[in-house]
């Protein structure tokens, strides 16, 4: 039976600058916990001020939690030597909302392309390497609708279930938010959904 994926891999904080050399060229490589494109364009700015003397910032990112985007840039090195090498080692770590950028000095020695992309595949490797790659839940979210006196047989679904409350609102007419993890949803769902008096609507994710 195919198992829903509800999990996946990231990291939870900025790795260490790492470094890996060749031919006096240099290769620094960052690994940064992201969620949009905005956060993307901040890193990168940074590093280019960081770095400002350097020759090359190439990146690779991907987004998403099951519906993955990507982009691999070179930034001016030959066409697919920096960028798809750095995506490969996101793809062969398995991790996702991730930025690995590896900046280049050029130490004036051509590496040619295949020492190119053995240079930036080793830099995002050692970046991930020195991250902490961790696993999280896919969930989804619920927000919960009813008035002041059903209150206790909501409650007790929730807390049968143990069910991760993120934001509430109890007045007369009450809202209550949760977050449940994917393979529990159906469940979930129905449970309140055959609940009298009570409305359950699941919310996009941000």
């Amino acid at each position: 039976m195919d198992e829903l994926k509800d999990t996946y891999r990231t990291i939870t904080k900025a790795s260490e600058e790492v470094l890996f050399k060749d031919k006096n060229s240099k290769f620094f490589g960052y690994a940064f916990p992201v969620i949009n494109e905005e956060e993307i364009k901040e890193h990168l700015e940074d590093l280019r001020k960081k770095h400002h003397a350097a020759r090359h910032w190439c990146y690779a990112w991907q987004l998403g939690k099951e519906d993955y985007r990507y982009r691999a840039n070179d930034d001016g090195e030959p066409s697919n030597s920096a960028g798809m090498p750095i995506y490969g080692q996101i793809q062969s770590f398995n991790v996702t909302n991730i930025l690995i950028v590896v900046v280049r000095y050029f130490g004036g020695v051509k590496l040619g392309v295949g020492g190119l992309i053995n240079a930036y595949k080793t830099a995002a490797q050692m970046a991930l390497e020195a991250s902490k790659i961790v696993t999280r839940t896919i969930d989804l979210t619920f927000e919960i609708s009813f008035d002041y006196p059903e209150m206790n047989k909501v409650m007790r679904v929730i807390k049968e279930n143990n069910l991760n409350v993120v934001d509430q609102i109890l007045e007369l007419d009450c809202k209550i938010i949760i977050k449940v993890r994917k393979k529990e949803a159906d469940r979930i769902y129905e449970k309140f959904d055959a609940t009298y008096k009570v409305k359950i609507t699941q919310l996009e994710d941000q």
